[in-house]
């Protein structure tokens, strides 16, 4: 009988141990990676950009005619995100597509949306928790609120419209190219960001929208958007 008990509190033992080991990757190692790997993506980017020639751009503004970027690279990064309100030290590659291992290393643009500052629904999602918890602090954008981009040649500068908004994982239309929740009822160029809800489930999505409000290139500085 004391052979059994004892056989019993060890089993107990190692699976608690086991427990915490899992609990610790969850929230911590899968951060690490995440972070570090969404650190090299920025690197590859500006390498890439520091290579690259500048394009001229004549205009600026939300009606500035922008040329159509080549076709993003599936798991490839392609652009940089600020958003002010998650802290100005907050900034995180966009990678092509959704797939699980596209989201460990930054945010992913869904492939079958509009391509950044083009006419149509430019929709990014990130992870609410783990993998370096890009957009835990999601529930803090409000209406007005700055969200930066940029290519390498130019800054793209949106603005919350609408949201956090609370939906279901299967409805599918809040990217759809002018979302019918969102307030718009013609097409744009708009902007869609969403995560998991609530922190450590994904039973539902937050939704925020925005519009497209301003570009300008990069050799002229930060948007005001990101000036302190």
């Amino acid at each position: 009988m004391r052979v059994v008990v004892r056989t019993v509190s060890e089993l107990c033992i190692t699976v608690g141990a086991l427990i915490v080991l899992f609990v610790a990757y969850v929230l911590f190692w899968t951060g690490v990676r995440a972070d570090g790997a969404m650190s090299h993506q920025i690197d590859v980017l500006h390498n890439q950009w520091s290579k690259q020639t500048v394009r001229p751009t004549t205009t600026a503004g939300a009606a500035a005619t922008l040329k159509k970027p080549a076709p993003y690279s599936p798991g490839r990064p392609f652009a940089i995100m600020y958003i002010p309100r998650l802290g100005f030290t907050w900034n995180k590659p966009v990678l092509e597509n959704t797939a699980v291992s596209t989201l460990k290393k930054g945010l992913g643009h869904y492939a079958d949306t509009a391509q950044l500052g083009q006419v149509g629904n430019f929709a990014v999602a990130g992870h609410r928790r783990t993998y370096g918890d890009p957009f835990v602090d999601f529930p803090k954008l409000r209406p007005g609120d700055a969200v930066v981009l940029t290519d390498g040649t130019t800054w793209f500068t949106y603005r919350i419209d609408k949201g956090p908004y609370k939906t279901v994982p299967t409805d599918v239309e809040v990217i759809d190219p002018v979302p019918r929740k969102s307030g718009y009822t013609r097409p744009g160029r708009y902007l869609t960001l969403t995560t998991c809800d609530p922190e450590w489930g994904h039973s539902h999505r937050l939704i925020v929208w925005g519009h497209l409000d301003s570009t300008q290139p990069v050799e002229a500085g930060k948007p005001a958007a990101l000036r302190r």
